[in-house]
Formats: structure tokens, C-alpha cells, sequence
């Protein structure tokens, strides 16, 4: 092939044509001359130029600036020179060497490509398991990271020199008498501010009523679930508490069905002096008055420290659960602690996932057209004012999600755990009502973290019988369950969530309870080019400072939640 090659370069060489070409290419700036090219060929001048003169054949005229511009290893490559020449040799070498080196760097690197073109969004899901890359479990797991930073100490007690103030029966303005209503968080809520405004009047309070709820359909007594006893000798220097009516009282059934006997209309978040200004006088005309409904009527920075205070000794001091309760919340706990044969740390999941709670979010969830079509038509159903057509609902809930005002589903607080650096290994008690979707909806959770319980899996059926007959008692159980816990983390606001992180705040620094940016999760889920490596950051940077430590407050923030400017004090 060499021979046939040289033999047809010479032939064309020879052609009129031929010459005037290179003679044109001669006198070209942008081309070396004969004996230039001679030097570079390491051989004689007329050799070199008919070696430059066999490669014109394979190229047009216009071509020849680029050929003898390229550099020898290419133009060997091209079969513009030949490669039995010792420079082409040498280029040869040099380009072998490169081709092999990126060749290695191809090989190399084409399992690390294929793996990440080939990476699924975030997470594999392989029918209703979901699969997520482990991540390395950082030294702040289980404990909250910026403790050191704080130092901060309960102090709502009762100082010990602080004298009573509470007016005799003779000097009292009058009785009060509260309907505690909704489930067990928002009744207890109830009660410390039932407190706190017989304290602002200065009024005998009747021991509140827990009102028997539409959702909970619970006829549960205070002394079903609270320890009177305590409640009422903790708080006697403060308020004065009595068991039941007065005898001297013969209308009893007037407070709780009589217009004349009940205070309504109060607005939410009322002040300590509206209190004074409008109940105050018919408290003192009629002596008995009945106040509902009675759900976050006093509000948090239109009234006096010491009011906000007294709300939390009753939250934190005077509440007491039952004996029995408390000794069962301990055993639950305990066996948590104890389920791998060693003491290990567990987390509680407070998971609000439940059918009223994913209806009244109307929000948009994964499911099928059919689920989708019977979660319209229970909606319509319940809250017709608001569903009105259905046809402004799905922008609504876009942007609800962006807000973050939508409960977490199993499935995204399995992924958020696990880019915390939670591992399958992970101890977790679930408080939660009947999940909505049922094991198909807590799957992905599930199999991501095999070791989640709940109290019905902890206690026997024989052991959780006495709670039974109180629906809210089972809850106090999940209550003290998630307040002993290393660990607290929320999915979804509620009086539940919000007293747990309250009330871990006000217990100690250290514990470390985990509040979900929703808003900027929903964010990172919903971008689609996001890789695993990404979101972890993402999650981790999100939360280092969501660990639960006590806050400043600012006006109208949730007292329950945070109770640090009015109930703590530096240590």
C-alpha cells in the first residue's frame, strides 16, 4: 500500500496542473518554503518537497494552508505524511501514548457516568419500597448540636417569696365555668388559659369540663385523665380552684344550656383588659357565668408577664396525668430504649397523615384517580363552603405546598430522615391516628425503616385495656411517649407537636426536636435535576438550626410552642 501510494503521488506531481499549484503555494506567506520544509523532514530538499507534494492530491487546493498547518502526528494520522519518517515516527509515539491515556481515563470513568446518568431522583422506588442511599451518620444525631451555645433554665415556679393573692370566698368577684373542648392538647391548652383569666379577674374557678368532642367522641372527665388532687394544691397561691358547682347554686343545667349564664363572643386572642372591660362586670352580676366556646380566647403579648407565666406553671407544673398513665408511658418508653438487647436512643414521629387531617389540608397528595375522586367528593362533603365548585382547588393547593402548609407524607419524611442520617437501624415510635391510604400510604416509611412501632405493638392488648374505655388517654400515652423520646420530630403543625417542642424546651436544652421546613422541602422534592448528594445538603443546612433550642419571641408568637421570654431565664 506504501509503494502504491508513492507511486501515484509522483505520477500527479508531474502534471502541469500540478506545478503551477505549487507554485502558487510557494509564494504563499502562510506556507514554510521548500528548504524549510527540507530541514523539518530531517532529509533533502527535493525529497521533502515531493513529500509534501504526494500529500496534494488527497486534499484540494483550498485546503493546503490547513494541511501543512496541522502538526505531524496529524497529518501522519490523516495520511498526509508518511509515517516512515522519523519525525512522523516520534509524533506517532506521543499520540499513541495520549490515545491510551485517555482510553484509561474512559475506562475508568464510565462506570461513575453511567451511574450518574443513571441515578433515580433522589430515591429508587421499586413498587411500593422505597430505596435511598445510606448516609454517613454525624456525631450530632441524637442530640442537638448548638446546645453549648444556649444556657437557659426553667423558671416559671412560684417564687418562694412571692405572698398569695388569692381573695377569700367572700372576696371573690365570682365563678367561672369553661367548656374545654376539641382532643386532649387543645383541652389542656384550655385549661391553662381558664386559669390564667380567673386570675385576671380575680374569680373562683370551677374545675373545667372536657367537652366531649365530634371528632374523638370522648366523654372523658378532668379527673379521668389529670391529677385534681395536684392541680388544685399546686395552684392554691395562685388561684382558687373548686371541684364541682357551688351547692348554693340550684340552676346548674343554665351553664350549660342557659344564653343568659354563658359569656360568648369573645374574639380570639382577647386581651387581659377586654377580660376586665366585658366579662368582668357579668361575672359580678349574675356570680356564675358559663364562657364559650373557649379555644384560644386570650392572646400572648397583649397581657401581663406574670399571666403568660402562670399559664406555663400550669402547663408545666400543676398538669399532671394520672399515676397510672405516667407509670405506662415510662414501660413504653423503656422498651423502646431496651429493643436491641442494648440502651439505644429512639426517635418519635408525630405522623399527621389521618383522613380529616389530609381533607381539611386541601392539599394534593399522591394517589390514584380513584382516591384522588373520593377525597373531592369527602371534602364537598365536609366543607362544602370551602370546596364551593372544586374548580379553584388545585392552585390553591400549589400554593399552599409552596408555603409550606401541607402535611408531609409517609414517604417525604422517610427521605428527610434518612438525608439527616438516620439508618435503617433507627429505633422510631409512631404517634399517629389511622394513617390515610393505610399500609400502601406507610410502605415507603416502613421498609426504609423497618423498626418503627407503635404502642399497640409495644404493650399487649391486656396492658393498653384499662385506656381504652378513654380515648384520651391513649393520646396522654403518646404524649409522654414522644416528650421522654431522644429525639422529637413533627410533620405537621397542631397543638400536639407544638406542646411536645414547648414543653422539651422547657425541660432541657439538650433535647433535640426536629421541625421540617416544609416550605423549602417541598422546593427540593420538587426539583426533578436534584441529585441525592444535593439534597442531603440541602436538608442538613435546612435544619441546623430547626433543632429546638429556646428562642427569643416576638409579638403574637405561640406561647405553647416557645416558651422561653416569659418562662426561662438564663441559667
Amino acid at each position: 500500500m506504501a509503494e502504491l501510494r508513492h507511486s501515484t503521488a509522483a505520477r500527479a506531481s508531474n502534471s502541469p496542473a500540478k506545478r503551477d499549484s505549487d507554485a502558487s503555494a510557494a509564494s504563499s506567506p502562510f506556507l514554510a518554503s521548500p528548504s524549510t520544509r527540507g530541514s523539518r523532514g530531517g532529509g533533502g530538499g527535493d525529497d521533502d518537497g515531493k513529500d509534501a507534494h504526494r500529500s496534494s492530491p488527497l486534499l484540494p487546493h483550498h485546503h493546503h494552508k490547513r494541511v501543512h498547518l496541522l502538526t505531524s502526528p496529524f497529518r501522519s494520522l490523516l495520511a498526509l505524511e508518511d509515517p516512515r519518517s522519523a519525525a512522523a515516527s516520534s509524533s506517532y509515539r506521543i499520540l499513541l501514548a495520549l490515545l491510551a491515556l485517555l482510553l484509561a481515563a474512559g475506562i475508568f470513568c464510565a462506570p461513575l457516568l453511567w451511574s450518574r446518568l443513571n441515578t433515580p431522583y433522589l430515591c429508587h422506588k421499586e413498587g411500593i419500597t422505597l430505596h435511598c442511599p445510606e448516609t454517613k451518620e454525624p456525631p450530632s444525631l441524637w442530640e442537638n448540636p448548638r446546645a453549648a451555645t444556649t444556657s437557659w433554665k426553667p423558671c416559671a415556679e412560684r417564687r418562694s417569696n412571692e405572698p398569695s393573692d388569692v381573695p377569700s370566698v367572700n372576696e371573690t368577684s365570682g365563678y367561672i365555668f369553661i367548656h374545654a373542648e376539641g382532643g386532649l392538647n387543645q383541652q389542656r391548652i384550655a385549661i391553662c388559659n381558664a386559669v390564667a383569666i380567673a386570675k385576671i379577674m380575680s374569680a373562683t374557678l370551677i374545675l373545667p369540663v372536657l367537652k366531649q368532642d365530634q371528632i374523638w367522641k370522648d366523654q372523658s372527665k378532668f379527673e379521668d385523665i389529670f391529677d385534681v388532687d395536684h392541680f388544685i394544691n399546686y395552684l392554691k397561691d395562685d388561684v382558687r380552684i373548686i371541684r364541682d358547682i357551688p351547692d348554693w347554686f340550684t340552676e346548674k343545667d343554665e351553664l350549660f344550656t342557659s344564653i343568659k349564664r354563658t359569656v360568648k363572643n369573645i374574639p380570639k386572642y382577647a386581651s387581659a383588659q377586654f377580660y376586665i372591660d366585658n366579662v368582668l362586670p357579668r361575672i359580678k352580676e349574675k356570680k356564675i357565668m358559663s364562657i364559650k366556646p373557649f379555644v384560644d380566647r386570650l392572646g400572648y403579648d397583649n397581657v401581663p408577664m406574670e399571666i403568660n407565666r402562670l399559664r406555663c406553671r400550669v402547663n408545666y407544673h400543676a398538669l399532671k396525668f394520672l399515676p397510672d398513665i405516667e407509670e405506662m408511658a415510662d414501660k413504653l418508653a423503656a422498651r423502646m430504649r431496651n429493643r436491641t438487647g442494648n440502651i439505644n436512643p429512639y426517635m418519635a414521629l408525630h405522623l399527621r397523615f389521618e383522613k380529616g387531617m389530609v381533607g381539611l389540608s386541601f392539599c394534593d397528595f399522591a394517589g390514584t384517580r380513584e382516591e384522588k375522586a373520593m377525597m373531592a367528593a369527602y371534602r364537598q362533603k365536609e366543607w362544602p363552603r370551602r370546596y364551593k365548585n372544586g374548580s379553584h382547588l388545585w392552585p390553591l393547593a400549589l400554593q399552599k405546598r409552596k408555603e409550606g402548609r401541607c402535611p408531609l407524607e409517609p414517604g417525604e419524611i422517610a427521605v428527610i430522615l434518612r438525608a439527616l442520617g438516620y439508618t435503617s437501624g433507627t429505633q422510631i415510635y409512631v404517634a399517629s391516628g389511622q394513617v390515610y391510604g393505610g399500609k400502601n400510604r406507610m410502605a415507603p416509611l416502613r421498609n426504609m425503616f423497618p423498626n418503627l412501632v407503635t404502642k399497640e405493638e409495644l404493650a399487649s392488648a391486656e396492658e393498653l385495656a384499662p385506656f381504652r374505655r378513654h380515648v384520651t388517654s391513649l393520646a396522654a400515652l403518646d404524649f409522654l411517649v414522644c416528650l421522654r423520646s431522644d429525639v422529637f420530630v413533627m410533620t405537621h403543625g397542631g397543638n400536639f407537636a407544638k406542646l411536645i417542642i414547648g414543653a422539651r424546651r422547657y425541660a432541657g436544652h439538650r433535647l433535640k426536636s426536629v421541625k421540617p421546613d416544609k416550605g423549602l422541602m417541598s422546593k427540593s422534592l420538587g426539583d426533578p435535576d436534584m441529585g441525592w448528594a444535593s439534597f442531603v445538603e440541602d436538608v442538613v443546612v435546612m435544619h441546623r438550626t430547626r433543632t429546638g433550642l429556646p428562642e427569643p419571641t416576638f409579638p403574637s408568637y405561640d406561647l405553647w410552642e416557645n416558651p422561653l421570654t416569659p418562662c426561662m431565664c438564663r441559667a
